[in-house]
């Protein structure tokens, strides 16, 4: 059994009879799609990986066993695999590379073990699951997360399945249908930040000054029911109108998010460059550094866009073009895979 990681610099491999050993102790009372903290320790101590652990390699191996021998633990005996996980998005930027990572992982095991479909047919170059099988590995998927991330929200997974866009409210993960693809310029910071710092952060601002973060939290909600309202009203495309709104939220949100505390002078710097070129920009994910989205209208300059990347770049920024509202998890011919892709994988 082997598992190459090229971006994080993880290979490895293990025996399928050592690995058979620790089938029992995912079967039985453990039948389920729900991590066990049992579990989690007797992989530890196969892997030799401490507790407590933070390093990217070691969870994600770590993801990779509970998954490969949870799913395929229920065959007569485990096969023997070769697995290759190479990605585009960077590790530890808050951009949801380990939830992209389980919902990958899930899908080509669930497939391999043929707990659900193979669905590729001849000259079809990408193919989806049924949105039952597509429950599924939303399922494991977020078992992965937890053994990433410990209480994960289950909205990255989600994405990662699902695809489009999705609203999160309380606990409530809800699609939000018929929303436009939307061209973005993502950048990434990176500054490196802790999302539980971040949290804790906002939590101690809200109990120490509850009459001011209240209302700044009520309007940050506002903002996203009508960013809501504006994407599913543009049925035929996002009009000019439309997209001024959204920029006008975008600016709003961005000042918000500075008032709660999870802003960061590398984001201000951000924003600012993009302002001068009449682009308008707010953080992603935790904030506190990472990475941040820029708002591309279908008619702009690629000069703007062009000149926009290269003084964010001057500024030790990595940035990418890329859009948001794409499809969720599906299976691609290798004949349709970027060139990018395919040349990594054959070298990994």
């Amino acid at each position: 059994m082997k598992i190459n990681l090229p971006n994080i610099g993880a290979k490895l491999s293990w025996n399928i009879s050592d690995l058979q050993t620790l089938v029992p102790s995912f079967q039985g009372e453990f039948k389920s799609i729900t991590l066990h903290v049992k579990q989690l320790d007797i992989l530890k101590t196969f892997a030799g990986v401490s507790s407590g652990t933070k390093d990217t390699e070691s969870l994600a191996i770590l993801a990779f066993l509970y998954l490969y021998l949870s799913i395929c633990g229920q065959l007569r005996r485990l096969p023997s695999l070769e697995i290759v996980v190479w990605s585009q998005l960077p590790t530890g930027a808050g951009l949801g590379s380990s939830a992209a990572y389980s919902v990958s992982l899930v899908a080509a095991l669930l497939t391999a073990s043929e707990k659900i479909s193979y669905p590729a047919q001849d000259n079809i170059e990408t193919a989806r699951w049924t949105q039952n099988e597509l429950t599924l590995v939303n399922g494991w998927a977020f078992q992965g997360e937890k053994v990433i991330h410990g209480n994960p929200s289950g909205v990255d997974n989600a994405v990662g399945t699902w695809g489009g866009a999705l609203r999160y409210q309380a606990g409530q993960i809800t699609p939000i249908e018929r929303v436009p693809m939307l061209q973005i310029l993502l950048t990434n910071t990176r500054v490196p930040r802790s999302t539980k710092t971040l949290v804790a952060g906002v939590k101690d601002k809200l109990l120490k000054y509850p009459n001011i973060m209240e209302p700044v939290l009520s309007s940050i909600n506002a903002i996203s029911e009508e960013c809501q309202r504006v994407l599913q009203a543009a049925v035929d495309g996002l009009s000019k109108e439309h997209y001024s709104v959204l920029e006008e939220l975008i600016d709003i949100n961005q000042h918000h998010l500075n008032v709660i505390g999870v802003g960061h002078p590398s984001l201000d710097r951000l924003c600012q460059v993009t302002a001068s070129h009449g682009l308008h920009s707010k953080l992603t994910g935790a904030g506190g550094g990472g990475c941040a989205i820029t708002l591309l209208q279908p008619d702009i300059q690629p000069t703007v866009v062009d000149a926009a990347k290269q003084q964010l770049s001057d500024c030790g920024y990595q940035c990418w073009e890329t859009s948001i509202g794409a499809p969720g998890v599906s299976l691609q011919s290798s004949s349709s895979l970027p060139e990018e892709v395919t040349r990594s994988l054959n070298t990994a």
